[in-house]
């Protein structure tokens, strides 16, 4: 048996939501967009692509499908607890493309409430400093035996 490819937390969590109309579908979950037709209207997804989208997330508990409507049958997506901890990759997402895709001012502003333009960071849960390149030391990456 070979070294096979890395086994990586960032590829098991790309084959959940690193598709463009997954993300943004969940971008209009975190903006308050609940029902189906809203989401296709503000992320321009056909209606079967998004169906397929949202189906996963509700497969692999990112989101909860849940009856609003009884006659005739709605439904509105939520987020879970796992899609809540996808704010951060979301905004540090979005700070991203602000800063080396999207030209002139950011598209989408959000305010913390220190009152201050939010500036998302991803600071050490342990000491609170920002986290950066340098700072990082590897300690174990694994690969797939592969056949």
């Amino acid at each position: 048996m070979t070294e096979g490819p890395r086994d990586c937390s960032i590829a098991n969590a790309m084959e959940v939501i690193g598709e463009r109309w997954s993300l943004l579908a969940l971008r209009e979950v975190f903006f308050g967009a609940r029902r189906f037709d809203q989401i296709v209207r503000n992320t321009g997804a056909s209606r079967d692509i998004l169906t397929a989208r949202l189906r996963k997330l509700v497969e692999t508990g990112i989101l909860e499908k849940r009856l609003y409507e009884e006659h005739p049958p709605r439904y509105e997506y939520v987020l879970t607890e796992a899609g809540h901890a996808l704010n951060h990759v979301l905004l540090n997402l979005m700070a991203w493309g602000d800063r080396y895709v999207t030209e002139g001012p950011p598209p989408t502003v959000w305010r913390h409430a220190c009152g201050e333009e939010l500036a998302p960071e991803t600071v050490c849960a342990h000491c609170r400093e920002p986290v950066r390149e340098k700072d990082m030391t590897l300690v174990r990456s694994s690969r797939r035996a592969s056949s």
